[in-house]
């Protein structure tokens, strides 16, 4: 006991460090060793806190590892976590230093399979940037007052609504054109760059809005075709993309003039908002009225300035009865175009009361002209009947036996009273009745002969 608590030793102590500096060195050298990388997994043990933050575990069948999405990243997500969804996440490894355990900080995540997708996308990316067809300079302003919107969506999508209810708060001026088409699954995109194509040929538009609601990659990969992003470059007039959410991109955004984050953001940025034009229009109005006005006054300010300049009585007595003729002027003239306008508003109010005011001579002439135009459309309606009559009377008369025995045709009964179509059934000494056109006679059959049988045998 005595040589181990020997301080004079000359071996120098241990270096002892904290538990807390000992986590910290280990997730800093996790961060330097493990780089930003995806990593995939089903997830399970899902939990999100009151603070937004996601806790989970991404496991397979070997393996798990705990996992936490804070809320500034899962509030980015354009789907829902749920217990048993096959992801891929984007990692950092590290370590939580309180309780020493090992856990990665998931910065975004994407369903199992869209890795593909996201690579298609960014060659196709790359292919038409390198064409120039994402070009800046070819990107067109549009329009400040368009007078007519083409709308290329389904007409089912709630996009839509969302686009007309902003078009009737911002510009219920301008005119709408919807061109109608698929915005998801196989025959989306042919279907988009056809109603694209169709816009263009028409040319109704000023501006051509083509948007549809947030979704998955999946959802939206119909916007990730090279033919929509052809019809996109090709079109003649400024086209706006809205597909998607804020954080969703497709290569419509990048090929389209201009980029909206939301459909709704779409249909405001390509419309005026009237009510800011009409207050920018009084706003200018009052300025000229305001312009004018200074104008006049400092006009009459130099006016009797050098009027004070002049020293003759004379001359200053005519330059203020002058000023009393301009005075009397615009008092007459203000008094005038009170008048005018009262009398202008008077106008008005007997106009829209003579409108208001109901005129029986006007449903009499409405009720004369419906009048004749039943009288025509009956008499019209039974000339139609009796010319269809007249047609059924000719088909039967065309299909009764007596015009057939009218044209020298005579038709056999035998004693049973049945016709008899075939002459093989027929005995000799057999006496038929013969039918004519007027009149009938009975005859006796001396010689039968039946239609010849032809045989296989024959034929060949």
């Amino acid at each position: 006991m005595q040589a181990q608590l020997d301080f004079s030793a000359p071996a120098a102590p241990a270096t002892v460090i904290p538990v807390s500096a000992l986590n910290r060195q280990v997730k800093r050298r996790l961060e330097e060793a493990f780089p930003l990388c995806w990593v995939s997994g089903e997830i399970s043990n899902l939990t999100v806190a009151a603070s937004g933050h996601a806790y989970f575990s991404l496991k397979d069948d070997q393996a798990q590892a705990r996992c936490v999405m804070f809320r500034g990243r899962a509030q980015l997500l354009g789907f829902r976590l749920e217990n048993g969804m096959h992801v891929e996440a984007r990692v950092l490894v590290g370590l939580y230093e309180p309780r020493g355990e090992y856990q990665l900080n998931v910065e975004t995540l994407r369903r199992a399979g869209q890795g593909n997708l996201y690579e298609q996308f960014l060659r196709l990316k790359a292919k038409l940037e390198q064409e120039g067809l994402f070009a800046t300079e070819r990107k067109r302003p549009l329009p400040p007052f368009p007078r007519c919107l083409g709308i290329v969506t389904s007409p089912q999508a709630a996009a839509l609504r969302d686009i007309l209810t902003t078009l009737a708060r911002r510009a219920p001026h301008v005119a709408i054109r919807l061109y109608p088409t698929q915005v998801q699954g196989d025959a989306a995109p042919a279907l988009i760059a056809a109603a694209i194509t169709a816009a263009a040929q028409r040319r109704e538009c000023d501006v051509l809005l083509v948007c549809r609601g947030g979704g998955s990659m999946e959802d939206l990969w119909a916007f990730n075709d090279e033919a929509v992003a052809r019809a996109i470059a090709a079109c003649p007039m400024p086209v706006v993309s809205g597909v998607g959410h804020e954080t969703d991109f497709t290569i419509a955004d990048f090929a389209a003039d201009l980029r909206a984050p939301t459909p709704t953001a779409a249909a405001e940025l390509a419309s005026p908002d009237r009510d800011a034009l009409l207050d920018r229009l009084d706003e200018l109005a009052a300025l000229l009225s305001r312009r004018c006005w200074q104008a006049l006054e400092y006009r009459q300010q130099q006016l009797d300035w050098l009027g004070k300049r002049l020293k003759h009585p004379a001359e200053r007595l005519a330059q203020q009865a002058q000023a009393l003729n301009a005075l009397g002027l615009r008092l007459a003239a203000a008094q005038a175009r009170r008048v005018g306008e009262s009398r202008e508003r008077l106008t008005r109010l007997s106009h829209r009361l003579a409108l208001a005011r109901p005129r029986p001579e006007n449903f009499r002439e409405r009720l004369t002209g419906l009048a004749v135009r039943m009288h025509s459309a009956q008499q019209q309606g039974v000339a139609q009947r009796r010319a269809h009559l007249d047609r059924l009377a000719a088909g039967l008369a065309h299909l009764n036996p007596e015009g057939v025995l009218s044209r020298g045709y005579a038709i056999a009964f035998d004693d049973d009273g049945k016709a008899v179509r075939d002459g093989g059934t027929l005995q000799p000494g057999q006496s038929l009745v013969l039918r004519l056109h007027r009149g009938d006679a009975r005859v006796e059959v001396r010689q039968a002969r039946g239609a010849p049988v032809v045989t296989p045998g024959d034929r060949d």
